[in-house]
């Protein structure tokens, strides 16, 4: 039997869960019994019968999907795949931040730690976080780990006051604004859609700014043919799949995670088999952090 097939075999032997996020190799989408954004997926682990979730990510996605199920054996497969941007935010250092701003909301994207969320009033995603600070009374917001779209939603909101954390995305800050008027040149037509982990310079070129599966609609929905794709590239095995006729281009060579990489078949494997990287958390941490979750989906009702 195939790596592939041997994974199919395992999964159904062991009534497993496999979940892709959209950056993860194409090889890891297509064995994936679902594929998409982070929390998304956090929320199909949680409302799915299996017991057992394989979380093809990077580390603070799969303690997501703990936090909303700790009940669950959550596996991931690459167990050394991190997000540097979350690593950026320090626990001492917000605790600090907060104490200097003892009235603002503290707001983290949900690519944050287990830990930095349990120090935080609600969390985040790209697509929601708008609709949720618009409903906040609050008119001063700490925003972490990712100064960029803490950027991006200051300039939503102009009446909010926002604290920013030095954080970002290493992967989306690769990107100049020189990369994509490389393809402009080329392709003067092409529709360029940002996700707003991008720098400032580069959300002033975009035609649409929006979250990972936001992007994926927004292409797929439209009648032009071109598209500048500037987030990470695993984005584009569903971008051509669901959309074979049209064309997109990335800036550069630039738009690799190296962390969304890490996992391999072979991982997958692995870890089916032996039952091996599962993620435990803290239950007084977990608690914390799983209240700043709940707010998140209370607010964006």
């Amino acid at each position: 039997m195939s790596l592939i097939e041997n994974i199919i075999k395992l999964k159904k032997e062991k009534n497993a869960l496999i979940l892709a996020h959209y950056y993860q190799r194409p090889e890891i989408q297509n064995i994936a019994d679902y594929v998409g954004d982070s929390y998304y997926l956090s929320k199909i682990a949680k409302e799915s019968p299996e017991q057992l979730i394989v979380f093809c990510g990077v580390r603070f996605m799969a303690e997501s999907a703990k936090i909303l199920s700790p009940e669950k054996t959550i596996l991931l497969p690459a167990l050394d795949a991190g997000c540097p941007m979350a690593d950026m935010a320090e626990v001492e250092a917000l605790v600090e931040l907060k104490k200097q701003h003892p009235n603002a909301a503290v707001v983290c994207y949900i690519n944050s730690t287990a830990e930095v969320k349990a120090h935080c009033d609600v969390s985040v995603t790209s697509s929601n976080a708008v609709k949720i600070l618009n409903k906040m009374d609050k008119k001063e917001i700490i925003f972490l780990p990712d100064k960029n779209l803490g950027s991006y939603l200051s300039e939503q909101m102009p009446d909010k006051k926002f604290i920013l954390w030095p954080g970002f995305c290493i992967t989306h800050r690769k990107v100049n604004p020189s990369n994509i008027a490389d393809i402009k040149r080329i392709k003067p037509d092409a529709l360029v859609l940002s996700h707003p982990e991008c720098e400032k310079e580069v959300r002033a070129l975009s035609d649409f700014i929006g979250s990972t599966s936001e992007i994926i609609e927004y292409a797929t929905k439209s009648n032009l043919k071109d598209f500048v794709i500037v987030t990470e590239q695993g984005v584009l095995h569903e971008l051509k799949k669901r959309n074979p006729d049209k064309n997109f281009y990335t800036p550069g060579n630039t738009m690799t995670c190296v962390n969304m990489k890490k996992t391999t078949l072979e991982d997958v494997y692995d870890c089916l088999l032996n039952l091996n990287n599962s993620i435990e958390i803290d239950e007084e941490i977990r608690i914390k952090a799983l209240n700043s979750l709940v707010n998140m989906h209370n607010y964006a009702r």
